[in-house]
């Protein structure tokens, strides 16, 4: 199933709010002062359901002049956009900042949605549709359908749910969940009970319960308490959800929008960024050295200097480098997309892309800058690289198959899957032939998949130490080669993500569960086998009321883990210190002898042959005896 958002966008009053209660049934203005104006001031959230059962996002954002910046943060994560025009109004100037707006932000799917149709004639909705053909020549909009509707009256409605599932399932792509999971933040607040809970649209990757991710740029790491998409708990959530995230260890005031939650050490703060930034065709400013601007990014909006590396000035529909300086710290990624607006009075004049997110202070015009800032554009063999190792999934790539792959030498495929791991891009894996990397991403899906399994298995199993590490290798891992398998899971363990116990892997909070049921099953077992002494009982033959025959295979098993049991023989159990003392008996009884036969062993013991001859295996096993001659005869080791 596909997670998308969808946004609304327009000028002031054309309907976008009146067209969202008509599709979902909910208001949007959550602001007293939102509902008293009859305007939008503030993002609002909501989702309905399609026919087919797939589930939408829907973000409002503002319309008026005024709330721009509001707008700005409302298209993050934005699949696709209703452009919402009032057919007795038409094209209007914030319709044209919005579209501008959205096309520097990345925004590729759109409907416009011809609203209050009820109050005009056929032949004025002609010429309007007309005009904004025009209008959208030449932008991201153009050839987007039209939908002639009246959020009002509920005229065209179900035509224009039809054309949203149409694109939802066809044309909308759907969001990376296998790359690191990043949520800029668009809302914090508090509740009685919970404490700090940050509302956002995950970007990318998964984020489960129980994660331990970090908040930037101010730093302090959280463990995810709980999380709600579209207002209902869930274990996890996914990219291209709108989800609310309770967080532990912060508090509301430590947090604002602009924020964003990602995984720890998985971005670095910076106070500069390398650009390539676009000026509108529409801009009416020259953008020169050192000009002040707002800087609109994820939910963030902070002021910074325009430093311009390769030329005096930028005009409008022309194109440049660009050192941002920024006025407070944040945290990006490479390929992020920007609006820049002008510092007084405020318009959009441009936006861009960030091509390096963590530079040093560049100085004007020098080449080797401008060179490596044209080869971060165009993509390098990092990029490949990545892309490569991307593609493997699961199964790991070596070094040397990713050289032949792209025809770069060892020492470059060496150098940039270097640059890869120290970005946390990607895991590598040293074995004594060769490297093996793994993408980031794919790790962050098979760890969940991991986890999951041992959290279920734990519920399932709870009189056990967790799953063999071999069943979790065959099971999710089974292209890996165990000799990084093992590298892996120790891995693990430091991350902290799993607990080990010798071959057995469990979640890290995890204990063998040790209740009433476990107490009466051990106590009985070690109750029978100590009374049997070296006539041993068989486990078969034993019986306990009330308990399921594997969950006392269960108990069992945690008694000989624990070593406080010992198997004898196939069937045959009896206490660790038992085995002991009969070893020291037979090995002070070879100071007497060189050979000791069963029958002598049986009367060591005071037992039976048939109990003897599993004393004299299983002294075998242990390297205390081995056979000399007859069957029976056995000579110190």
């Amino acid at each position: 199933m596909k997670n998308i958002i969808i946004g609304t966008a327009g000028h002031i009053d054309h309907g976008k709010t009146t067209l969202i209660k008509a599709l979902t049934g909910r208001n949007t203005d959550r602001w007293e002062e939102e509902q008293k104006r009859g305007i939008t001031i503030d993002l609002g959230f909501t989702w309905f359901d399609l026919p087919g059962g797939d589930r939408a996002g829907i973000i409002d954002v503002p319309g008026h002049e005024r709330f721009i910046n509001n707008m700005a943060a409302g298209v993050v994560g934005m699949d696709m956009v209703m452009l919402v025009i009032a057919s007795d109004e038409g094209v209007m100037p914030q319709t044209r900042e919005h579209m501008d707006i959205l096309g520097l932000l990345g925004v590729k799917k759109s409907i416009i949605v011809l609203n209050k149709c009820d109050l005009v004639d056929e032949d004025w909705l002609e010429l309007v549709e007309e005009e904004i053909k025009e209008e959208l020549a030449g932008t991201f909009l153009e050839g987007s359908p039209v939908a002639r509707i009246s959020a009002a009256t509920g005229q065209g409605l179900d035509e224009l749910i039809a054309l949203i599932e149409h694109m939802m399932r066809d044309e909308v792509e759907e969001k990376d969940i296998t790359t690191i999971p990043r949520l800029p933040i668009d809302r914090v607040f508090s509740l009685a009970g919970f404490g700090t809970i940050i509302t956002g649209t995950l970007l990318s990757g998964i984020i489960s319960r129980e994660d331990v991710l970090a908040v930037y740029p101010i730093g302090k790491t959280s463990k995810i308490r709980s999380i709600q998409v579209h207002g209902e708990d869930k274990d996890r959530c996914y990219a291209g959800q709108r989800v609310a995230v309770n967080l532990s260890n912060i508090r509301k005031r430590e947090i604002s929008r602009g924020c964003v939650l990602a995984p720890p050490d998985s971005m670095k703060n910076t106070d500069l960024l390398d650009v390539k930034l676009d000026i509108l065709k529409s801009s009416m400013r020259v953008l020169t050295n050192h000009t002040r601007l707002h800087l609109f990014t994820g939910t963030s909006e902070i002021l910074c200097r325009a430093v311009l590396l390769d030329k005096e000035e930028i005009g409008p529909g022309e194109s440049g480098y660009v050192q941002l300086r920024l006025e407070e710290e944040i945290a990006l990624r490479r390929g992020d997309k920007f609006v820049v607006r002008f510092y007084s009075p405020m318009e959009t004049i441009g936006g861009g892309v960030v091509l390096e997110p963590n530079p040093s202070i560049h100085r004007r015009f020098q080449e080797p800058v401008i060179e490596d800032l044209r080869r971060k554009e165009s993509g390098t063999s990092v990029d490949v690289i990545e892309l490569h190792v991307k593609e493997h999934g699961s199964g790991l790539v070596t070094q040397a198959e990713l050289a032949k792959l792209t025809a770069l030498s060892l020492e470059e495929t060496a150098a940039a899957l270097k640059e890869l791991e120290d970005a946390g891009v990607i895991r590598t894996f040293a074995t004594r032939k060769d490297l093996y990397a793994w993408h980031a991403g794919s790790e962050r899906l098979a760890r969940h998949a991991v986890l999951e399994a041992l959290a279920d298995y734990e519920k399932k199993y709870p009189y056990r130490y967790g799953m063999k590490k071999a069943e979790v290798q065959v099971t999710f891992l089974k292209k890996m080669k165990p000799v990084v398998f093992d590298q892996y899971v120790e891995y693990l363990e430091r991350e902290g993500a799993v607990k080990r116990f010798r071959e057995y892997l469990c979640t890290p909070d995890y204990e063998v569960r040790k209740d009433e049921i476990y107490e009466k099953t051990a106590g009985q077992l070690l109750d029978t086998v100590k009374k049997a002494g070296y006539d041993f009982v068989r486990y078969s033959d034993m019986f306990f009321a009330g308990i399921p025959g594997g969950t006392a295979d269960d108990i069992l098993n945690i008694l000989l883990e624990e070593r406080r049991l010992v198997k004898v023989s196939e069937d045959l159990y009896t206490l660790t210190e038992y085995m002991e003392r009969a070893k020291i008996m037979i090995q002070e009884e070879f100071a007497k002898r060189t050979v000791i036969t069963t029958a002598e062993v049986r009367d060591l013991f005071q037992t039976s042959r048939k109990s003897a001859k599993p004393i004299i295996e299983y002294m075998d096993s242990i390297k205390v005896t081995k056979r000399a001659g007859a069957e029976s005869e056995r000579v110190a080791y």
